[in-house]
């Protein structure tokens, strides 16, 4: 919610806070939680399997940069179900060396969209980089729309290309939606047993498929996307942690998407460093089943008496006490 409309939310209530107060709270409290900052970072990247992500983000006072620029919120997510935990990081730059520096000293599974910046840490010793399928599906979803839509389309091999390369991510998720709820080794031996199979069988539609489309349709740039991603995308087989798709970092970020199409820009870098620090605890204690305000009263109560780092990671939304957010 943007920050003028709180003032005058607040001021209908009898309380006057000018805009200006309001943002120097946010970048005073933004600074003060840098420690858990610090400590989310280097829980993720221990976890040993990440998902990234980058969206835009407009600030308006930068040295050297034009108000109309555009700069980024990079965002790292542990991807496992288990102890969910996301950061979000402010940059001018979308660069790859952005996500060497956020993931240095990483070593796992990173999975992400296609876009190249994450290419140079994806390749690093150590570093498994696996692809997104939900991408890779988008442009048969975009070529089917053009034909008329999916739910029109033909099915099977009667249908065209782009609702047969479709229904072949149909069948995938077909299969993941089955193992929603199991452990990380009994996925890994099942999609050995149902997804292994299709992908197999997909890879040899593909081949067969590829010049019977121009290729500069959009159905022929989906097939190109899915072609070139492929050695990448079947890597899904190789751990059972992974996601078939990026959606839970896409799910994290959605929130800030929400609030950027209220309050459009920050206007200076130390507010878009607060807004990323806030965002990051706000909703790593949501995903952990944590009320996002009960947590920050609890955290901005119990923040000032922290000395040392046991103080530090005891306020870590996925290791507090949650009895301690009771009212007394």
């Amino acid at each position: 919610m943007p920050l003028y409309r709180q003032e005058v939310a607040l001021k209908r209530i009898g309380i006057e806070l000018p805009r200006s107060t309001l943002a120097y709270w946010m970048v005073k409290v933004g600074h003060l939680v840098q420690p858990l900052i610090d400590l989310l970072h280097e829980d993720i990247l221990a976890t040993g399997f990440v998902q990234a992500d980058e969206t835009r983000f407009q600030v308006l006072k930068e040295a050297g940069r034009k108000a109309t620029s555009l700069s980024y919120l990079w965002v790292l997510r542990a991807g496992g179900r288990e102890q969910p935990a996301t950061l979000f990081h402010y940059d001018p730059s979308r660069e790859g060396e952005v996500a060497e520096r956020l993931l240095e000293g990483f070593q796992g599974d990173l999975q992400s969209d296609g876009y190249v910046g994450y290419n140079t840490i994806g390749s690093q010793e150590g570093v498994l980089h696996v692809r997104c399928f939900a991408h890779a599906r988008r442009g048969f979803h975009e070529a089917l729309k053009a034909q008329g839509g999916a739910k029109k389309a033909k099915r099977g091999k009667k249908g065209s290309k782009a609702a047969q390369g479709f229904e072949w991510f149909g069948e995938l998720y077909k299969v993941e939606k089955e193992l929603r709820d199991v452990t990380p080794e009994e996925r890994y031996r099942a999609r050995l047993e149902k997804t292994k199979p299709i992908l197999e069988a997909m890879k040899k539609w593909l081949k067969a498929s590829r010049g019977s489309v121009p290729p500069q349709s959009l159905t022929g740039k989906a097939m190109t996307y899915l072609h070139n991603q492929w050695p990448k995308l079947e890597r899904v087989l190789l751990d059972g942690r992974l996601e078939l798709d990026t959606n839970l970092v896409e799910n994290a970020i959605r929130p800030f998407v929400i609030g950027r199409k209220n309050w459009l820009f920050a206007d200076t870098v130390a507010g878009a460093e607060a807004s990323a620090n806030l965002y990051s605890l706000v909703e790593t204690a949501k995903a952990n089943g944590i009320e996002p305000f009960a947590y920050l009263r609890f955290l901005f109560t119990e923040l000032p008496k922290a000395t040392c780092l046991e103080d530090f990671e005891e306020l870590m939304p996925y290791r507090l006490d949650r009895r301690l957010l009771e009212p007394a």
